[in-house]
């Protein structure tokens, strides 16, 4: 391990900002940067010895590679966090555009929403099952239907998400507002008992393999679309009619009550989801 990578894992270590998933992305997105940073020939580097010049380096080439923008984006928030944890947050313009990099479109009118119920009975590990499932009545994530843990997130009403389970590590709650979520619900309580939806020979990324194998081989590519699954028909029952995204109209074709209601709707559909910014919706819902 050259210093570069050592150092910047040590950095990691000493500021384990958000999930355990966040984490290992930081930490691959950081040894790759190393890595490339060696390869376009800056040698003999710590994590302290990061310039402006060793940024631009990186864009250039990510920029040559034909990057969308949203994989840029997430690249320049880890360099970000580098440069903020050795104080240098200077050296990088708050502003992506400066960068040349473009606004990232927070719009579709395509629904990315999957079907579960057709391809659900090739999946043979009633643990991975059982986690689509959630993800299916809940608009989970990937890593918060593993870890789910029935006993602690049950609460009668809503289920509440651990920060740990989390992208961002922010605890957050989601309401059980029909009978299929709370049939789903039971079915985990009696798989997962007192522990999770991982099991006990298991660590999570052993399990993790286990769910991205059984989805590979169920035909089921971007399970995150479940999430937009959730999220239409979440949208549906806060406002009586379906989403652009889903068939209905677009927002600019609503009238102001129902314009009000739209946002509200998004209002409480992205704080279900775990997202800060409302404008995120629109990937699930259209405009």
């Amino acid at each position: 391990m050259d210093d570069l990578t050592y150092t910047l894992r040590q950095l990691r270590l000493r500021n384990r900002d958000g999930s355990h998933a966040t984490q290992a992305d930081l930490q691959r997105s950081l040894s790759m940067a190393a890595r490339q940073l060696r390869e376009a020939g800056f040698r003999q580097m710590l994590a302290t010895s990061l310039k402006g010049k060793h940024v631009d380096a990186l864009l250039q080439r990510w920029q040559a590679e034909g990057l969308s923008a949203g994989t840029l984006k997430n690249r320049m928030a880890h360099l970000r966090w580098w440069a903020e944890k050795v104080g240098k947050a200077g050296i990088l313009p708050a502003d992506n555009t400066k960068l040349g990099i473009p606004e990232r479109r927070y719009v579709t009118n395509e629904s990315k929403a999957r079907e579960l119920r057709d391809r659900l009975d090739r999946i043979t590990d009633p643990h991975v099952r059982m986690s689509l499932r959630l993800q299916a009545a809940f608009g989970l994530r990937r890593e918060e239907s593993i870890k789910f843990q029935p006993r602690y997130a049950d609460r009668g009403d809503h289920i509440a998400i651990k920060g740990s389970w989390a992208k961002g590590g922010r605890d957050r709650t989601v309401p059980i507002t029909m009978p299929e979520q709370r049939a789903v619900l039971d079915d985990v309580h009696r798989l997962a008992g007192l522990g999770s939806l991982i099991p006990s020979h298991k660590t999570y990324i052993q399990q993790r393999h286990v769910y991205d194998g059984q989805c590979k081989a169920a035909g089921l590519s971007n399970m995150h679309g479940l999430r937009h699954r959730y999220a239409q028909m979440r949208y549906e029952v806060l406002t009586g009619w379906k989403a652009p995204a889903a068939g209905g109209q677009q927002q600019e074709m609503l009238s102001a009550n129902q314009q009000l209601q739209d946002l509200q709707a998004r209002q409480g559909i992205s704080r279900e989801l775990g997202h800060e910014r409302t404008s995120i919706t629109a990937i699930y819902l259209g405009r």
